[in-house]
Protein backbone atom coordinates (compact mmCIF):
# COMPACT_ATOMS: atom_id res chain seq x y z
CA UNK A 1 0.00 0.00 0.00
CA UNK A 2 1.44 3.72 -1.21
CA UNK A 3 1.57 6.27 1.24
CA UNK A 4 -0.64 8.01 -0.67
CA UNK A 5 -3.43 5.25 -0.20
CA UNK A 6 -2.53 5.11 3.19
CA UNK A 7 -3.31 9.21 3.88
CA UNK A 8 -6.59 8.62 1.97
CA UNK A 9 -7.58 5.54 4.08
CA UNK A 10 -6.67 7.68 7.36
CA UNK A 11 -8.56 10.98 5.94
CA UNK A 12 -11.49 8.54 5.32
CA UNK A 13 -11.75 6.68 8.87
CA UNK A 14 -11.46 10.27 10.56
CA UNK A 15 -14.10 11.75 8.28
CA UNK A 16 -16.19 8.38 9.56
CA UNK A 17 -15.78 9.46 12.85
CA UNK A 18 -16.42 13.01 13.01
CA UNK A 19 -19.68 12.04 10.62
CA UNK A 20 -20.67 9.47 13.51
CA UNK A 21 -20.13 11.52 16.16
CA UNK A 22 -22.37 14.58 14.33
CA UNK A 23 -24.96 12.21 14.11
CA UNK A 24 -24.66 10.90 17.74
CA UNK A 25 -24.92 14.49 18.94
CA UNK A 26 -27.81 15.45 16.77
CA UNK A 27 -30.19 12.62 18.34
CA UNK A 28 -29.19 13.44 21.81
CA UNK A 29 -30.38 16.92 20.84
CA UNK A 30 -33.31 16.25 18.83
CA UNK A 31 -36.96 16.71 20.77
CA UNK A 32 -39.88 14.63 19.44
CA UNK A 33 -43.23 16.92 20.35
CA UNK A 34 -45.46 16.97 21.64
CA UNK A 35 -43.41 17.03 25.09
CA UNK A 36 -46.59 15.25 26.27
CA UNK A 37 -48.43 12.90 24.58
CA UNK A 38 -51.70 13.66 25.07
CA UNK A 39 -54.21 11.81 27.44
CA UNK A 40 -57.02 9.71 26.37
CA UNK A 41 -60.69 10.22 27.46
CA UNK A 42 -64.02 8.75 27.42
CA UNK A 43 -66.11 9.96 24.14
CA UNK A 44 -69.52 9.29 23.56
CA UNK A 45 -68.39 9.04 20.52
CA UNK A 46 -65.96 6.11 20.61
CA UNK A 47 -65.48 2.74 19.73
CA UNK A 48 -67.83 0.68 16.79
CA UNK A 49 -71.34 1.79 18.52
CA UNK A 50 -70.08 5.24 19.74
CA UNK A 51 -72.51 8.17 19.09
CA UNK A 52 -72.48 11.84 19.52
CA UNK A 53 -73.81 13.73 22.81
CA UNK A 54 -76.34 16.35 21.51
CA UNK A 55 -75.98 18.02 24.75
CA UNK A 56 -71.94 18.57 24.60
CA UNK A 57 -72.13 19.23 20.97
CA UNK A 58 -74.39 21.85 22.03
CA UNK A 59 -72.10 22.88 25.09
CA UNK A 60 -69.38 22.97 22.77
CA UNK A 61 -70.72 25.21 19.98
CA UNK A 62 -71.26 28.18 22.97
CA UNK A 63 -67.87 27.26 24.01
CA UNK A 64 -67.00 27.75 20.13
CA UNK A 65 -69.03 30.88 20.06
CA UNK A 66 -68.18 32.46 23.19
CA UNK A 67 -64.19 32.11 23.23
CA UNK A 68 -62.75 30.40 20.10
CA UNK A 69 -64.93 32.36 17.21
CA UNK A 70 -63.48 35.74 18.10
CA UNK A 71 -59.80 34.65 16.71
CA UNK A 72 -60.79 30.79 14.47
CA UNK A 73 -62.67 31.06 11.29
CA UNK A 74 -65.41 27.89 10.56
CA UNK A 75 -65.21 28.07 6.89
CA UNK A 76 -66.78 24.68 5.98
CA UNK A 77 -69.30 24.71 8.60
CA UNK A 78 -72.81 26.16 7.69
CA UNK A 79 -75.34 27.66 10.19
CA UNK A 80 -77.74 25.04 8.65
CA UNK A 81 -75.63 22.07 9.46
CA UNK A 82 -76.76 22.64 13.67
CA UNK A 83 -79.79 21.39 12.75
CA UNK A 84 -78.57 18.43 11.36
CA UNK A 85 -79.43 14.85 12.25
CA UNK A 86 -76.99 13.72 14.51
CA UNK A 87 -75.40 16.78 15.37
CA UNK A 88 -76.29 19.48 18.27
CA UNK A 89 -79.41 19.21 17.37
CA UNK A 90 -80.58 22.61 17.24
CA UNK A 91 -84.41 23.37 15.57
CA UNK A 92 -84.59 25.58 12.22
CA UNK A 93 -86.19 27.98 13.94
CA UNK A 94 -83.42 28.31 16.31
CA UNK A 95 -80.66 28.22 13.67
CA UNK A 96 -82.74 31.29 12.20
CA UNK A 97 -82.14 33.15 15.29
CA UNK A 98 -78.34 32.45 15.25
CA UNK A 99 -77.71 33.34 11.80
CA UNK A 100 -79.30 36.33 11.94
CA UNK A 101 -77.05 37.72 14.82
CA UNK A 102 -74.13 37.69 12.59
CA UNK A 103 -74.18 40.21 8.91
CA UNK A 104 -72.96 38.96 5.85
CA UNK A 105 -71.86 41.26 2.84
CA UNK A 106 -74.00 39.91 -0.45
CA UNK A 107 -74.85 41.67 -4.14
CA UNK A 108 -74.27 43.38 -5.84
CA UNK A 109 -77.84 44.39 -6.26
CA UNK A 110 -79.96 46.20 -8.98
CA UNK A 111 -77.52 49.58 -8.57
CA UNK A 112 -74.90 47.74 -8.82
CA UNK A 113 -73.62 48.13 -5.25
CA UNK A 114 -72.52 45.46 -2.41
CA UNK A 115 -74.90 45.78 0.52
CA UNK A 116 -75.11 44.05 4.26
CA UNK A 117 -78.12 41.49 5.27
CA UNK A 118 -78.72 39.24 8.14
CA UNK A 119 -77.28 35.96 7.43
CA UNK A 120 -79.44 32.70 6.74
CA UNK A 121 -79.05 29.29 7.65
CA UNK A 122 -77.65 28.59 4.33
CA UNK A 123 -74.60 31.05 4.99
CA UNK A 124 -71.06 29.86 6.64
CA UNK A 125 -70.18 31.02 10.40
CA UNK A 126 -68.68 34.19 10.01
CA UNK A 127 -65.22 34.90 9.89
CA UNK A 128 -63.45 37.18 12.55
CA UNK A 129 -60.62 38.92 10.47
CA UNK A 130 -61.64 40.29 6.67
CA UNK A 131 -58.73 38.31 5.07
CA UNK A 132 -55.66 36.40 6.21
CA UNK A 133 -53.47 39.14 6.32
CA UNK A 134 -55.48 41.38 9.04
CA UNK A 135 -55.73 37.86 10.97
CA UNK A 136 -51.62 37.49 11.38
CA UNK A 137 -51.62 41.68 12.08
CA UNK A 138 -53.70 40.86 14.77
CA UNK A 139 -51.71 37.73 16.44
CA UNK A 140 -48.32 38.72 16.37
CA UNK A 141 -47.51 37.08 13.04
CA UNK A 142 -49.51 34.20 13.52
CA UNK A 143 -52.22 32.89 11.46
CA UNK A 144 -55.11 31.27 13.41
CA UNK A 145 -55.74 27.98 11.74
CA UNK A 146 -59.33 27.48 10.42
CA UNK A 147 -60.92 25.05 12.66
CA UNK A 148 -63.80 22.96 10.59
CA UNK A 149 -61.07 20.10 9.97
CA UNK A 150 -58.78 20.68 13.06
CA UNK A 151 -60.00 17.50 14.55
CA UNK A 152 -58.79 15.45 11.89
CA UNK A 153 -55.56 17.81 11.12
CA UNK A 154 -54.14 17.64 14.35
CA UNK A 155 -53.91 13.60 15.59
CA UNK A 156 -50.82 12.76 17.88
CA UNK A 157 -49.33 9.39 16.60
CA UNK A 158 -49.85 7.34 20.20
CA UNK A 159 -46.81 4.94 18.59
CA UNK A 160 -46.28 1.31 19.96
CA UNK A 161 -47.58 -0.68 21.06
CA UNK A 162 -50.43 1.06 21.15
CA UNK A 163 -51.37 0.86 17.58
CA UNK A 164 -50.97 -2.57 17.18
CA UNK A 165 -54.27 -2.45 19.69
CA UNK A 166 -56.11 0.17 17.30
CA UNK A 167 -55.49 -2.10 14.47
CA UNK A 168 -58.49 -4.59 16.32
CA UNK A 169 -60.49 -2.26 17.99
CA UNK A 170 -60.70 1.29 15.96
CA UNK A 171 -59.19 4.34 17.68
CA UNK A 172 -60.35 7.80 15.62
CA UNK A 173 -60.01 10.13 19.02
CA UNK A 174 -56.25 11.66 18.81
CA UNK A 175 -57.67 14.60 16.95
CA UNK A 176 -59.59 15.42 20.03
CA UNK A 177 -57.22 13.92 22.93
CA UNK A 178 -54.91 16.65 21.72
CA UNK A 179 -57.11 19.56 21.55
CA UNK A 180 -58.39 18.71 25.11
CA UNK A 181 -54.76 18.44 26.23
CA UNK A 182 -53.60 21.66 24.32
CA UNK A 183 -56.06 23.46 26.04
CA UNK A 184 -56.38 22.63 29.19
CA UNK A 185 -52.86 21.69 29.42
CA UNK A 186 -51.02 25.33 29.41
CA UNK A 187 -48.37 25.48 32.08
CA UNK A 188 -45.35 27.77 34.01
CA UNK A 189 -42.61 26.93 31.90
CA UNK A 190 -39.49 25.29 33.64
CA UNK A 191 -36.25 26.99 35.13
CA UNK A 192 -34.02 25.10 32.47
CA UNK A 193 -36.42 26.24 29.52
CA UNK A 194 -36.40 29.61 27.96
CA UNK A 195 -39.79 30.31 25.76
CA UNK A 196 -39.48 33.34 23.14
CA UNK A 197 -41.37 36.59 23.75
CA UNK A 198 -44.65 36.53 22.69
CA UNK A 199 -45.46 32.65 23.36
CA UNK A 200 -46.71 30.64 25.87
CA UNK A 201 -45.05 27.28 26.95
CA UNK A 202 -47.64 24.03 26.43
CA UNK A 203 -45.78 20.79 26.65
CA UNK A 204 -48.83 19.51 24.77
CA UNK A 205 -47.91 21.61 21.77
CA UNK A 206 -47.88 19.26 18.71
CA UNK A 207 -44.78 21.98 16.64
CA UNK A 208 -42.61 23.08 19.80
CA UNK A 209 -42.71 24.06 23.44
CA UNK A 210 -44.59 26.82 23.27
CA UNK A 211 -47.53 28.78 20.81
CA UNK A 212 -48.49 32.10 20.36
CA UNK A 213 -52.18 31.54 20.90
CA UNK A 214 -52.66 32.56 24.98
CA UNK A 215 -54.43 30.36 27.35
CA UNK A 216 -58.46 30.93 25.87
CA UNK A 217 -60.23 29.22 28.62
CA UNK A 218 -60.62 29.38 32.09
CA UNK A 219 -62.80 28.60 34.61
CA UNK A 220 -66.74 29.88 34.60
CA UNK A 221 -66.10 32.04 31.04
CA UNK A 222 -68.72 30.51 29.53
CA UNK A 223 -72.29 30.03 31.39
CA UNK A 224 -73.83 26.40 30.54
CA UNK A 225 -77.53 26.79 31.40
CA UNK A 226 -77.69 22.67 31.91
CA UNK A 227 -76.00 22.50 35.50
CA UNK A 228 -72.72 21.03 33.90
CA UNK A 229 -69.78 21.84 35.76
CA UNK A 230 -68.29 25.18 34.19
CA UNK A 231 -64.18 24.23 34.31
CA UNK A 232 -61.45 24.51 31.90
CA UNK A 233 -61.26 20.99 31.62
CA UNK A 234 -64.67 20.34 30.95
CA UNK A 235 -65.08 23.09 28.08
CA UNK A 236 -61.72 21.70 26.67
CA UNK A 237 -63.66 18.64 26.21
CA UNK A 238 -67.08 19.70 25.31
CA UNK A 239 -65.64 22.32 22.17
CA UNK A 240 -63.22 19.19 20.99
CA UNK A 241 -66.01 17.35 20.72
CA UNK A 242 -68.11 20.11 18.70
CA UNK A 243 -65.03 20.02 16.86
CA UNK A 244 -65.22 16.52 15.70
CA UNK A 245 -68.51 16.56 14.95
CA UNK A 246 -67.45 19.36 12.63
CA UNK A 247 -64.52 17.72 11.01
CA UNK A 248 -66.85 14.29 11.00
CA UNK A 249 -70.15 15.10 11.03
CA UNK A 250 -71.99 12.02 9.62
CA UNK A 251 -69.95 9.80 11.72
CA UNK A 252 -73.30 8.23 13.60
CA UNK A 253 -74.84 7.61 10.03
CA UNK A 254 -71.32 6.28 8.92
CA UNK A 255 -71.64 3.79 11.94
CA UNK A 256 -74.66 2.84 11.57
CA UNK A 257 -74.32 1.61 7.88
CA UNK A 258 -71.25 -0.12 9.04
CA UNK A 259 -73.19 -2.55 11.59
CA UNK A 260 -75.92 -3.28 8.49
CA UNK A 261 -73.47 -4.12 6.25
CA UNK A 262 -71.58 -6.44 8.68
CA UNK A 263 -74.72 -7.83 9.61
CA UNK A 264 -75.87 -8.50 6.33
CA UNK A 265 -72.59 -9.89 5.44
CA UNK A 266 -72.78 -11.92 8.57
CA UNK A 267 -76.06 -13.29 7.17
CA UNK A 268 -75.00 -13.68 4.22
CA UNK A 269 -71.99 -15.91 4.87
CA UNK A 270 -74.08 -17.90 6.88
CA UNK A 271 -76.81 -18.21 4.11
CA UNK A 272 -73.93 -19.58 1.90
CA UNK A 273 -72.26 -22.26 4.18
CA UNK A 274 -75.94 -23.97 4.54
CA UNK A 275 -76.37 -23.51 0.48
CA UNK A 276 -72.85 -25.18 0.08
CA UNK A 277 -74.06 -27.84 2.70
CA UNK A 278 -77.09 -28.78 0.50
CA UNK A 279 -75.77 -28.51 -2.80
CA UNK A 280 -72.44 -31.01 -2.18
CA UNK A 281 -74.81 -32.87 0.69
CA UNK A 282 -74.96 -36.40 -2.04
CA UNK A 283 -71.70 -35.96 -3.47
CA UNK A 284 -68.61 -37.80 -2.46
CA UNK A 285 -66.04 -36.01 -2.09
Amino acid sequence: MTAKMIRWAAAAFAAGIALTASIAVAQEEAVEYPLLKPARHEWSFAGIFGRYDQAQLQRGYQVYKDVCSSCHAMKLVNFRNLADEGGPGFSEDAVKVLAATYAIEDGPNDAGEMFERPRLPSDPFPSPFPNDNAARAANGGALPPDLSLIAKARAVHRGFPWFIFDAFWPYQEQGPDYITSLLAGYQDPPEDVTVPEGTYYNPHFINGISLRMPPPIDDDVVEYADGTPQTKQQYAEDVSAFLMWAAEPHLDARKELGFKVMLYLIVFAGILYFVKRQVWRDIAH
